[in-house]
């Protein structure tokens, strides 16, 4: 078969009417050996020969999609100099849109003999690893278009693809826990009624199962072991499970296409700041076969070892031109070609990491900054990494970026479970955090206000368990965090009694209902809203069962018709989804107020034994605009928190103006809506009268002038 030169752009396997582009990056490779197989695994060898800058490359006539392949590096292999080359190894293209196959874990996956790291290993590890495969971009898109839905009016639902609808009675069998079983209309109804507006997927990049987890019965479920950042992760496919190979790229388009047409936007969670290669003696799959120290971060006074900040065993380097270019081609990728609307950086401190330290002006956040197509759409980071120093980032991403807010977290479940002192701080979260985004002149969107997500208990098992219960992850219990600022409400993990339930019923409904009514971005960690448990699992990342799947059977209907009402409250109230801090001459459009009614003061703020409190949101005050300039009004409300264990009778407080207050929300009874008493009247307070609210809960008072 002949190669002709080919060109070295774009990246990746490039198939056209007459045959197949391929291009690869390697400025340490010798030489390069494209390798096509067929259906019986049968391997041509094709020599690449020509090379600019630093890339091979050549087209290769009749090849087109469906084409099985994958690269041979020939050059050095110097383990302690960094260099790791080895030709006996099969490597994926890092480009590629599509792999087939899965690792079987073996001596062969390594470039070196087991027991001796610096020796070679000549064994072939072509039966063992998957391959890259050809396919083709084009796809009936329609009218898509991307919802384009403003942060200020965004609400993110963070689930796993496959655990969403693994178990969904309605979704049918073939196609559960696939990207077509998402887009069936059963599974987006549920996201539409709930009225949330972006679903932000665990990772879809092609990820590996690890051989200690396989060793263990295990998977990796959650998926942060990404090989293939172009690549839809085959295993999530009804297409591949039916035996079409390579369809997983159009069915995760259609994918995109469904939840567009429901007014969803699609938020992917990527990982970039490391890969599933590991440490210094993992696997050679793809990367450090081609170019070791370009793809990753190397001790600088060893080049043996990695420098890890991810503790996974490796981070890449975005130092280097070769992997900054691969990030920001599969962020550009994943944009135009599969027409996603954003994405949530895994460890995102770690990709902003120069020669050690964090740096919001480094490579990559300028790369992003100026890129005409990532920077239009939704970037959250997750900003915190492993590394020392400045592995805990938290306001200090430059502007553009929104960010996990763990302190929102870790106040609002302090303030919830009867923590002392809390109160200043939970003040600030539910305003926004100006203190940690507005120094660097950005909005509250900036901040991703979140109680619950993937990594940590849910929100049944926060208020369920005191401990974690890791022991299905066969590590002795000794995985995931210590620090959950859980409160089990008086019994430790499933129990029938009618009070503690009662009392974590009420739990729920505050925190739901806080993260819901603070100024910010708010995400529900996915089957909150059902009563989703994970039986007190705190790490279930390698549980691809029943402790992670979604248990659509044992819903809590009440949680979730309370949950879709406090949503909706949210969206009807603007003043909830202000754009811009309150600042100046109009800091008082947010007013603070203690129990008795009257004004905190600078004492009240320092008395680290007050655990209540009274928030008056002005909606009529000119704090926030629309694009076209015109103030946006609304109500008027009073969010009033009681942090007791008791019942607190709170004054309502003069704001300025004659009102009059009708109950809206109630976490302690969970009435969502305006209470009416026996009478059949509607229950109205004005400024002055009384109102019991109960221990530990949430009443939302609304006012029309």
């Amino acid at each position: 078969m002949d190669v002709w030169p080919g060109r070295p752009f774009p990246l990746g396997a490039t198939p056209g009417p007459d045959g197949t582009n391929f291009a690869v990056a390697s400025n340490v490779a010798g030489g390069v050996t494209l390798c096509l197989f067929d259906g019986s695994a049968a391997e041509q060898k094709l020599q690449l020969t020509e090379a600019d800058a630093g890339i091979w490359h050549g087209f290769v006539p009749g090849v087109g999609a469906g084409q099985r392949y994958g690269y041979r590096v020939q050059g050095p292999y110097q383990p302690a100099s960094g260099l790791r080359c080895n030709p006996n190894k099969l490597l994926l293209d890092p480009y590629a849109r599509a792999i087939t196959g899965e690792i079987e874990w073996s001596d062969a996956v390594l470039a070196y003999l087991p027991g001796d790291p610096d020796s070679f290993s000549t064994l072939d590890s072509a039966p063992h690893v998957p391959r890259s495969l050809v396919v083709s971009d084009v796809f009936d898109w329609g009218d898509d278009a991307p919802p384009a839905i403003p942060y200020s009016d965004t609400i993110v639902y963070e689930t796993h693809l496959k655990g969403f609808t693994q178990l969904h009675p309605s979704v049918p069998a073939e196609l559960r826990g696939t990207y077509a079983g998402l887009a069936t209309p059963a599974a987006l109804e549920h996201l539409v009624r709930l009225g949330v507006t972006a679903l932000e997927l665990l990772p879809v990049h092609q990820h590996v199962d690890d051989g200690f987890l396989r060793s263990k019965g295990l998977d990796n479920y959650w998926g942060y072991s990404s090989l293939g950042f172009f690549a839809p992760h085959a295993a999530y496919s009804a297409e591949v499970r039916a035996g079409r190979i390579g369809g997983q790229v159009a069915e995760f388009k259609a994918l995109v296409k469904a939840i567009h047409a429901a007014g969803l936007e699609v938020i992917l969670d990527v990982v970039f700041n490391h890969t599933a290669e590991g440490n210094h003696l993992g696997p050679t799959l793809s990367f450090r076969g081609f170019d070791n120290a370009a793809y990753y971060r190397l001790v600088s006074d060893n080049h043996r070892y990695y420098f890890d900040t991810t503790g996974t065993g490796n981070s890449f380097n975005v130092d280097d031109p070769t992997c900054l270019r691969l990030i920001m081609d599969s962020l550009r990728y994943w944009i135009a070609e599969m027409h996603v609307d954003g994405f949530r950086f895994d460890l995102a401190a770690a990709l902003g990491r120069d020669h050690g330290r964090f740096d919001r002006i480094s490579a990559f956040f300028d790369l992003v900054s100026q890129d005409p197509v990532v920077s239009r759409v939704k970037l959250i980071a997750e900003p915190w990494d492993l590394g020392q120093p400045d592995s805990y980032d938290v306001g200090r991403f430059p502007a553009l970026w929104s960010e996990w807010n763990g302190r929102y977290r870790d106040t609002t479940r302090d303030f919830w479970r009867g923590q002392a002192g809390t109160l200043p701080d939970m003040a600030t979260r539910l305003t926004g955090s100006a203190d940690l985004y507005g120094p660097s002149q950005r909005r509250p969107n900036a901040s991703i206000n979140f109680v619950t997500c993937h990594d940590g208990f849910t929100l049944r098992d926060l208020v369920s368990y005191d401990q974690k219960q890791n022991a299905a992850n066969v590590e002795s219990n000794t995985d995931g965090t210590d620090d959950n600022r859980s409160w089990n409400c008086g019994i430790e993990g499933p129990t029938d009694d009618a009070t503690v339930l009662a009392l974590r019923a009420s739990q729920s409904r505050s925190l739901l209902a806080t993260l819901l009514l603070s100024l910010g971005v708010p995400m529900i960690n996915g089957g909150d809203e059902l009563g989703r448990t994970q039986r007190g699992n705190n790490n279930a990342y390698c549980q691809d069962n029943e402790i992670s799947w979604f248990d659509w059977s044992a819903v809590d209907e009440e949680l979730l018709a309370f949950t879709r009402e406090v949503i909706a409250i949210r969206r009807r109230h603007p003043v909830l989804r202000r754009r811009r801090y309150a600042t100046g001459a109009l800091a008082d459009d947010i007013a603070w107020f203690t129990a008795l009614g009257s004004s905190m003061t600078d004492s009240d703020w320092n008395a680290g034994s007050i655990r209540s409190i009274v928030a008056h949101f002005d909606g009529k005050r000119d704090a926030d605009r629309d694009d076209r300039g015109r103030p946006i009004l609304d109500d008027d409300l009073l969010i009033v928190l009681n942090g007791w264990w008791e019942s607190l009778t709170f004054t309502i407080p003069d704001v300025g103006a004659a009102m009059v207050w009708m109950r809206e929300l109630d976490t302690l009874t969970g009435q969502a809506g305006e209470r009416s008493s026996v009478g059949g009247a509607t229950e109205k307070l004005a400024t002055g009268a009384q109102i019991v609210v109960g221990p530990r809960s949430l009443v939302l008072l609304r006012s029309k002038r």
